[in-house]
């Protein structure tokens, strides 16, 4: 960091670690909360999707106008408007009484979450200009922290006994969601390093749509991201469902996957730099994949798999962005955007996929008993999340060809 007191760094990190802690928050309280928001509103699986993929719709909004939104209002106030739309989110749910005031409330929740992954970002790229890679580290490791916590942490709440009743996913909603009020404290008080004017960048959006490596990374990136984020919104209800799990037990194996995340995410990182990206992606996505077809294949006995196969996903993103950043560096910033803009689009169909994936398959098999259709749906839903990170592997093996023959492979 630049020459500024220490009085100011604090608050600086304050404000990007403590914005990490409550967005890993915030996105990972939803698992334990589903199955409960199904029940109140009488939701199916294709609802229930269509509900998760404003996530991913959120994101891709915050997108087109974050960085602009920095520019003109300043990264502080766009980081101080984040946490505020979150925390306006939590009151929403809670006030919610049909399922378009829920979606909408939801909505909310992921446009401040999308905005503030790239307001932190920003902030991370001004004010760690020294050891970049140790503090970005670092500043992870409090989102996977957080996201570890989280499932348990709202499953253990929405079981509170408050005023002769239960808190309920309302009420821990609204309380969780308040925390985000708490960075805005040292986002006030801080001050925060101008942003450098950006030279000339030679790459466009027209060279890399020209560009078939430009667009093997995106299929990359979306089938694991894709993967990903499947796994964190539908263990806890596939386990419930399926093998008739308690909340709290299907919350606790959720948070061994995030514990998995977070340090595969810490552990990992040196071991792509020395084996090369492309192939750490392909044997990290589909070794998850593998674990995800095995845990379905065995059954209950072999639940903890779904919790491991985390260790071969979490890389995927990070080491994704440090191809671009090395593929791309006279214009990483152009890459990122139209890498990261397609595969929210992805992103967006991938939930509507799952759920609509479980409610077809049951139809399908329904001439069955019910108890069967059910687990034969939802296999098919999770086993499609292990599918997309077997893609995510098998494209990464087409860029690993076609880098190859290039003589440049990451």
């Amino acid at each position: 960091m630049r020459n500024i007191s220490r009085f100011n760094v604090i608050m600086l990190l304050l404000v990007v670690f403590g914005g990490f802690l409550i967005f890993g928050f915030s996105e990972n309280i939803k698992g334990p909360a589903i199955p409960a928001m199904q029940r109140d509103f009488g939701l199916n699986e294709a609802q229930l999707g269509l509900l998760l993929s404003l996530n991913s719709l959120g994101y891709l909004l915050a997108c087109s106008f974050t960085s602009s939104l920095s520019n003109r209002i300043g990264i502080r106030l766009t980081g101080i408007l984040s946490f505020a739309s979150m925390a306006a989110s939590g009151v929403l749910m809670y006030l919610s009484a049909t399922y378009a005031s829920l979606s909408a409330g939801y909505f909310l929740l992921n446009i401040g979450n999308g905005m503030l992954e790239i307001g932190l970002a920003i902030m991370a790229a001004r004010i760690f200009t020294r050891n970049t890679g140790t503090m970005m580290n670092l500043a992870h490791f409090f989102y996977g922290l957080s996201s570890t916590v989280a499932p348990i942490a709202a499953s253990s709440m929405m079981g509170w006994n408050l005023g002769g009743g239960q808190l309920g996913w309302r009420g821990m909603y609204l309380i969780m969601l308040s925390l985000s009020l708490l960075p805005i404290i040292p986002s006030l008080l801080a001050r925060f390093p101008e942003g450098e004017r950006v030279r000339g960048d030679s790459l466009s959006i027209k060279d890399l749509l020209r560009d078939p490596v430009a667009w093997l990374i995106v299929a990359v990136l979306s089938f694991g991201v894709v993967s990903e984020l499947g796994a964190g919104s539908w263990l806890v209800y596939f386990l419930e469902k399926a093998y008739g799990w308690e909340n709290a037990d299907a919350s606790r194996m959720l948070s061994v996957f995030f514990l998995c995340f977070m340090l595969s995410r810490l552990l990992l990182g040196p071991v792509t730099d020395k084996i090369g990206y492309t192939l750490s992606v392909l044997i990290f996505s589909g070794f998850s994949g593998l674990c995800g077809l095995a845990a379905l294949a065995i059954g209950e006995k072999g639940a903890v798999l779904f919790a491991i196969s985390a260790i071969g996903i979490a890389p995927v993103y990070p080491t994704v962005m440090a191809m671009l950043a090395k593929r791309y560096a006279r214009g990483v910033d152009t890459a990122i955007t139209f890498t990261v803009t397609l595969m929210g689009i992805a992103s967006v169909a991938g939930n509507l996929l799952v759920g609509y994936m479980i409610e077809r398959v049951r139809e399908l098999f329904a001439s069955r008993n019910a108890a069967d259709s059910e687990l034969i749906g939802l296999q098919a839903g999770y086993g499609l999340i292990a599918v997309l990170a077997l893609l995510c592997s098998a494209a990464c093996a087409v860029l690993y060809l076609c880098l190859r023959k290039r003589r440049e492979v990451l």
